[in-house]
């Protein structure tokens, strides 16, 4: 049976989503540190933009290309409130806004996982 892409791009959003929330609990974890500044992972979207979907080569007279390689950027946030006296841009409210965030993407992601499986379960059985 061939992969389903469907389970490939399950898990690299997985694997995004614990990159930003620990990018996410190091901004809490600093909130008090003098000059730290906030950082965030580029967004899901632009990480699947430079994602190419390739065809096999089933044969030699094929042609192919390879899949780009997309990382995950950790980079720093913008200010866009105010900024502390101490120069650190970590806003707890916002911090706390995007774990909830990314706790619903994860709840989201796994129930779409398992509604897949229990399809392709039901596939194979029959």
């Amino acid at each position: 049976m061939e992969p389903v892409n469907l389970f490939d791009l399950a898990t690299r959003q997985s694997q995004w989503l614990a990159v930003r929330q620990s990018a996410i609990a190091s901004n809490i974890a600093n909130a008090n540190t003098p000059g730290y500044t906030a950082n965030d992972v580029e967004p899901f979207e632009k990480i699947l933009d430079r994602t190419a979907v390739t065809l096999k080569a089933t044969e030699a007279g094929h042609l192919g290309a390879e899949a780009t390689n997309a990382g995950f950027n950790v980079k720093p946030e913008e200010a866009t409130g105010s900024i502390m006296p101490s120069k650190n841009t970590v806003v707890l409210e916002d911090e706390l806004m995007k774990a909830g965030e990314v706790r619903r993407s994860f709840e989201l992601n796994t129930a779409i996982v398992k509604a897949f499986h229990s399809m392709m379960t039901m596939v194979v059985k029959s």
